[in-house]
């Protein structure tokens, strides 16, 4: 049985404490890096599978290292973010991060959370938990890859986008026409509850909207449903 391995990207040391204790407990196998450096250092040496980063890092900061992290492929994410500073959540989301807990965090929280998030994201076979015998979503011109998680406009480079994006657009492909609410989306995005004032749904949907807005000739592919949530208009072909 493999056992999840946590990077744990941290300079505050009483909290990197905090948080190895924590996950260990849990019968996770954790490691710790103190900066940008050590992160690379690990990553290459390490099979993670899940990264739980402060923003507030020395040197190249967290929204700086998740730029690269997201280069390296699609390891999943956890920002660990300033309670009052919503400016850092919404760029996290923005760059790919999958969820973010604040400071000061509540232990239980954080495990379930990353343990929701590891669920998703190391089931076997193509790399989701989508009905495998669908290879493929196609409409106007664009096509959802379910094996690699890439979005690949009608000509130019497939673009692979963060588990938060392609949850949600295969979401929307799998229940085309249907006004799915923001709860329903976020809950198939990070399997948390949608909270008052959480905007990870609408970030995602913007982040979504901006490749489709690459083409010019690209029809709205999803609309916005004003009190109730989103719904996917594109043109599924059989």
């Amino acid at each position: 049985m493999h056992i999840p391995q946590i990077l744990i990207v941290e300079d505050e040391l009483v909290t990197r404490n905090a948080l190895k204790s924590i996950f260990e407990a849990e019968g996770y196998d954790v490691l710790e890096a103190n900066n940008g450096d050590e992160m690379h250092d690990l990553l290459s040496n390490n099979d993670v599978d899940l990264v739980i980063m402060d923003i507030n890092l020395p040197g190249k900061n967290g929204l700086l290292l998740a730029r690269e992290l997201r280069e390296r492929g699609q390891i999943a994410l956890m920002f660990l973010t300033g309670r009052d500073n919503e400016v850092d959540k919404i760029l996290g989301l923005e760059i790919g991060a999958d969820d973010y807990i604040t400071k000061p965090f509540n232990p239980r929280e954080l495990t379930i959370r990353a343990r929701n998030l590891l669920g998703r994201t190391m089931r076997a076979g193509g790399g989701d938990d989508s009905n495998q015998s669908i290879e493929n979503y196609r409409f106007n011109g664009w096509t959802l890859d379910i094996n690699s998680r890439c979005l690949i406009p009608p000509a130019g480079e497939a673009i692979r986008l963060p588990r938060s994006e392609f949850r949600a657009l295969l979401h929307f492909c799998e229940n085309p026409g249907q006004i799915q609410t923001r709860a329903d989306l976020l809950m198939k995005m990070t399997g948390r509850e949608l909270k008052p004032h959480d905007r990870t749904v609408d970030v995602t949907i913007r982040r979504i909207r901006k490749h489709f807005e690459s083409v010019v000739e690209t029809p709205e592919i999803i609309a916005t449903i004003h009190g109730e949530g989103y719904r996917f208009c594109g043109s599924l072909e059989e």
